[in-house]
């Protein structure tokens, strides 16, 4: 009959085990989809209000889970194997998506809205996320000189950032200084066995994003030998809240990489002025 609603496609009640699918689903218009999301879930914040929090990271609570009666749940990585095999041998579908890249968040946003029977809805919000990466990474092309950039995700032992941070470092304006470890997807492969290997590459800049707590800038610059790095040395320290950058979702791709762009531009703005006052 014309004029009536087009009947709902794909899974209509859903577990989000991290919070990417919950921020992309809201930004789809598709969140009355939702049932259950990761306690760790800040974006959107309304999210929060109106949904049951039923897993953290490695952990769930499957009985929880089961009484929402999920026809999907979706969670992220290797980390949650253990999560999304019990939920498979209690009879729920599961996607556990694994992009580590920024080009793989982009698909992701895709690949969950044809899931969800809106692909032309997500290719066009994808497609968006992509222009204000374009946008960013135009500006960064202005600058006349590129940091060298440090981005530690946990502090004890030091890990350095992921693909996908790396690749926004890139796009905001800088370099990572550990490319090789940041191709590496598990943070154990990313743990630093030597932290003094950071003063020998010298970087510009250190952002620190302490996934679950509060980076400390002055206990970084207390590491033994670390005043000789130069963004040590000129008080370059600073942080990016976790949930804006170590979350492969949308949050990265906007509120993130802009975070990183406006510490990328802020230290060349000091530097450009150094240069032409010496």
């Amino acid at each position: 009959m014309s004029g009536a609603p087009a009947p709902m496609r794909g899974p209509r009640r859903i577990v989000c085990l991290t919070e990417e699918p919950t921020e992309t689903l809201y930004a789809l218009g598709e969140q009355d989809r939702i049932v259950g999301i990761s306690g760790f879930t800040v974006r959107p914040p309304r999210a929060r209000r109106e949904k049951p929090k039923v897993s953290a990271f490695t952990s769930a609570k499957i009985e929880e889970i089961l009484k929402l009666q999920p026809d999907l749940a979706i969670g992220f990585s290797d980390i949650q194997a253990d999560i999304a095999a019990e939920l498979v041998r209690r009879g729920v579908e599961v996607w556990i998506s694994n992009h580590r890249s920024v080009e793989g968040i982009v698909d992701y946003v895709r690949r969950l809205g044809a899931l969800v029977g809106v692909p032309a809805r997500a290719d066009a919000y994808a497609d968006g996320l992509a222009r204000g990466l374009e946008a960013i990474e135009a500006e960064a092309a202005t600058l006349p000189r590129r940091p060298r950039m440090y981005f530690e995700e946990w502090d004890d032992p030091p890990i350095t950032g992921i693909r996908w941070v790396a690749e926004l470092m890139r796009i905001a304006g800088g370099d990572d200084i550990f490319p090789e470890l940041a191709a590496e997807p598990l943070a154990k492969q990313r743990i630093l066995a030597d932290a003094s290997e950071v003063v020998r590459r010298a970087p510009d800049i250190i952002v620190g994003s302490w996934c679950g707590k509060k980076f400390r800038p002055d206990k970084v610059a207390a590491r033994p030998g670390w005043d000789a790095i130069p963004a040590v040395r000129d008080g370059e320290l600073h942080e990016v809240k976790s949930p804006l950058i170590l979350q492969p979702g949308p949050a990265a791709l906007t509120d993130g990489v802009r975070a990183l762009a406006e510490i990328v531009q802020a230290w060349s703005r000091r530097q450009h002025g150094t240069a032409r006052g010496s």
